[in-house]
């Protein structure tokens, strides 16, 4: 679709373009920016990403910056300069930069031809990474009203194709989409209670490189120490990692310097390694668009490749009781907004356009409130246009204990004692990696001030005891409107219903997926996102049962093959075994062949897949 795409673009065309992971979206703007004067904006969602992009352009001799977090204001006043007179190609910024002055008054002034908005999904609330900045991103259209945009994604259903059109005001709808259909890889579902196991058995079989998805940041770095303790080389990745980690590690793994990362979902957007061969979900997503987007992270050179999802009855659980934290009830949102206004000392009529800097913790605490539950409603109350906030990596400091053999040696004071083990007694995992923490927590249980605390967690970080990084600004809430009484504050009942309709959907396709035996796995993916195919794989797990199923044929060839000690056979062997089959036995063991079950190599051996042979009951 790559040519389409581009031809629609270059005559000046609003365009929606799907492409599936690997389906190289990066050449679809670029080349029409390359083709026509001027710069092209790139609008992308992680620094990783942008970055990576720039240095690639960078190699092959185009012109190319991004501004993001971290840069000093000379550094980005200076770098939109270059893209006003510098003669660069192309720009990348992060949705959240549009809105400040500096950049648009840079903007209105560049020569724009083209803006690509990447990872578009995340401008729909129905997509499965919702972010608000991407709601404004079609208010900088005023400043060049005939310059095109180009949203890409690898994943969205008719909803969200629809709602992104929309929001980003394109004039008449124009969706280019490639097919969704992968047909080197092998969508596999394993219900276990040995997730572990299963998990070696699978990576033993794969020889080239793996990634294994999980939910929690601590089980990345438990299942890679213990993949290494099973002689397989691994390492793991989050997004608490910093930034120079995560760099390294993931430069590490694209050179082959470790064979299996074992990540959350903050890893492998726009990676760009073809020989995966394996990955594996250790925990259900939390939606179809997720997880194929992952998934198709496997086998991006187009040979063959397998998605596997292991899970048990109690992640089906999980995943509901995860849904019913993120929508707290309606008045329980408006008690949160009550209790922020009141623990600001606002009076009803005041607070707009103010920005407070906020103690979580401390505001937890007082008002009895789980910080979960805060942070849900205060993302509902964002929706609505009530107020803004930042994240939780700037509204947390972290602490690392990286040299556990000082913990009670070397220490200045008691106090110090007593601190570290406050900390160990309050916090999990602080010795596997940064953890969050709440200094104003602390010194409520140790009876002292906050500010003592934060000096002496400064002062052993300086005697690298620990590593301590200071929230950055503190929880800062922006009211956008003046405080209303609770009675007034209106919660929009529709939407609330249909974002948590739209979650229970999601959450149904997941359990529906791995749960149902009877159609093959590609197929209910394909579905999903309304591509409409009749034609089974005949490789995934649900396929491979209903064939042995199908043939007794095949099942006794199957039986045979599963009883070899050994995981090779002499075809000869294996003939006189299985007589008086002669016809069926070779249509199935090139069916075997063909679908990677079994090798035969010219000396007449028969190699034996273990893993997917087991597959076959």
């Amino acid at each position: 679709m790559q040519e389409e795409i581009i031809s629609s673009v270059l005559a000046g065309r609003d365009t929606l373009a799907l492409l599936p992971t690997g389906g190289g979206k990066s050449i679809c703007f670029q080349i029409p920016a390359l083709h026509k004067p001027g710069i092209c904006l790139v609008i992308s969602p992680l620094i990783a990403l942008m970055k990576d992009q720039v240095q690639n352009l960078k190699k092959r001799g185009i012109k190319a910056t991004a501004i993001y977090a971290g840069m000093s204001y000379k550094e980005t006043d200076t770098e939109l300069d270059n893209c006003v007179f510098g003669n660069y190609k192309f720009l990348y910024v992060s949705p959240e930069r549009l809105k400040t002055q500096l950049f648009i008054e840079r903007f209105k002034r560049m020569n724009c031809n083209l803006i690509a908005v990447d990872e578009s999904h995340c401008i729909s609330q129905w997509g499965y990474d919702f972010r608000p900045p991407y709601l404004d991103i079609a208010d900088i259209r005023v400043y060049h009203p005939h310059t095109p945009i180009l949203a890409l994604t690898a994943t969205a259903t008719s909803l969200v194709i629809d709602d992104i059109q929309e929001k980003l005001l394109f004039p008449k709808k124009n969706v280019l989409r490639k097919s969704f259909y992968r047909p080197n890889i092998v969508y596999t579902v394993q219900h276990t209670e040995d997730k572990f196991s299963e998990l070696e058995k699978n990576i033993r079989n794969t020889e080239q490189s793996v990634i294994v998805y999980v939910r929690n940041r601590k089980r990345t770095r438990a299942i890679a120490e213990w993949l290494m303790k099973k002689n397989i080389t691994a390492h793991f990745y989050h997004a608490g990692l910093d930034h120079a980690t995560r760099n390294e590690r993931q430069e590490a793994w694209l050179n082959n310097q470790f064979r299996v990362m074992v990540a959350t979902n903050a890893f492998g957007m726009g990676i760009d390694k073809p020989d995966v061969r394996l990955v594996v979900h250790m925990d259900l997503p939390d939606c179809i668009e997720a997880y194929f987007q992952e998934a198709g992270r496997a086998g991006r050179d187009e040979k063959q490749a397998t998605a596997i999802l292991l899970y048990q009855q109690h992640d089906i659980d999980e995943q509901k009781r995860f849904l019913e934290e993120q929508f707290p009830p309606i008045e329980e949102i408006k008690h949160c907004y009550n209790a922020l206004c009141d623990y600001l000392s606002l009076a009803v009529g005041s607070g707009e356009n103010s920005t407070f800097s906020v103690d979580l913790g401390d505001f937890s605490y007082h008002f009895k409130i789980p910080v979960n539950t805060l942070f849900h409603a205060l993302r509902f109350l964002e929706k609505q246009g009530w107020l803004s906030f930042t994240d939780r990596e700037e509204a947390f400091s972290k602490i690392h204990i990286h040299k556990p053999d000082v913990f009670y040696t070397s220490l200045p004071s008691d106090f110090d004692r007593e601190l570290m083990q406050m900390l160990v007694r309050s916090y999990e995992g602080l010795f596997d990696q940064f953890v969050w923490i709440q200094e104003s927590t602390l010194a409520r249980k140790m009876q002292t001030s906050t500010e003592r605390i934060v000096n002496h967690l400064r002062m052993l970080h300086r005697l690298d005891v620990l590593r301590y990084a200071h929230k950055k600004t503190g929880f800062r809430i922006t009211l956008l409107s003046p405080r209303l009484p609770q009675k007034d504050l209106i919660i929009s009942k529709k939407m609330y219903d249909e974002r948590k309709k739209s979650a229970t959907r999601n959450m149904e396709s997941v359990i529906h997926y791995v749960s149902q035996t009877d159609k093959c796995r590609n197929l209910v993916l394909l579905h999903y996102f309304d591509e409409n195919r009749n034609d089974n794989c005949r490789r995934c797990d649900v396929c491979l049962q209903t064939l042995s199923r199908e043939s007794d044929t095949f099942a006794r060839i199957v039986q045979q093959l599963q009883k070899q000690p050994d995981d090779l056979i002499y075809l000869p062997v294996l003939e006189q075994l299985i007589p008086d089959i002669k016809f069926d036995q070779y249509k199935y063991l090139r069916w075997l062949s063909d679908h990677h079950i079994i090798h035969i190599n010219p000396m007449n051996m028969v190699i034996i897949d273990r893993i997917k042979l087991n597959t076959l009951h």
